[in-house]
C-alpha cells in the first residue's frame, strides 16, 4: 500500500472568505471521517500572492492507498462537491491533483 495525497485549491472570493472558512473545516471533518483518510493539512497560498478580492486555499488530504481515493471519487466525490456549489456557487473554483511519493526524500 502506497500513501497517496490528494490536494484540492481553491481559490476563493475575499468577500466569503470567513463563510468559507467555516464551511471548509467541517467539510474537511467530513473527509478525514470517510474510509481510508489518514489527515489532512490546510493551508493559505501568500505567494505568488493571488489577486487583491482573491483568497486561495490548498487542502492535501492523506490517503491510506489509491484503492481509498478511487472509492471516495466513485462513491462520495459527487456529493462533498455539490455540497460546495450550493453554498458558495461560482463565488470559488477548485482544482485537484492526486501526488503519490516517490523515492525515499
Amino acid at each position: 500500500m502506497q500513501p497517496v495525497i490528494y490536494e484540492v485549491t481553491l481559490d476563493v472570493e475575499a468577500a466569503v472568505r470567513d463563510a468559507y472558512v467555516a464551511w471548509l473545516r467541517g467539510h474537511v471533518e467530513q473527509m478525514l471521517a470517510l474510509p481510508g483518510f489518514t489527515g489532512a493539512s490546510l493551508y493559505e497560498q501568500h505567494d505568488p500572492a493571488p489577486d487583491p478580492d482573491r483568497v486561495v486555499f490548498c487542502v492535501q488530504y492523506h490517503l491510506r492507498d489509491r484503492a481509498a481515493l478511487d472509492d471516495y471519487l466513485r462513491t462520495h466525490a459527487a456529493g462533498m462537491r455539490a455540497d460546495a456549489q450550493q453554498r458558495f456557487g461560482d463565488r470559488f473554483r477548485a482544482r485537484r491533483r492526486i501526488l503519490h511519493r516517490f523515492g525515499n526524500a
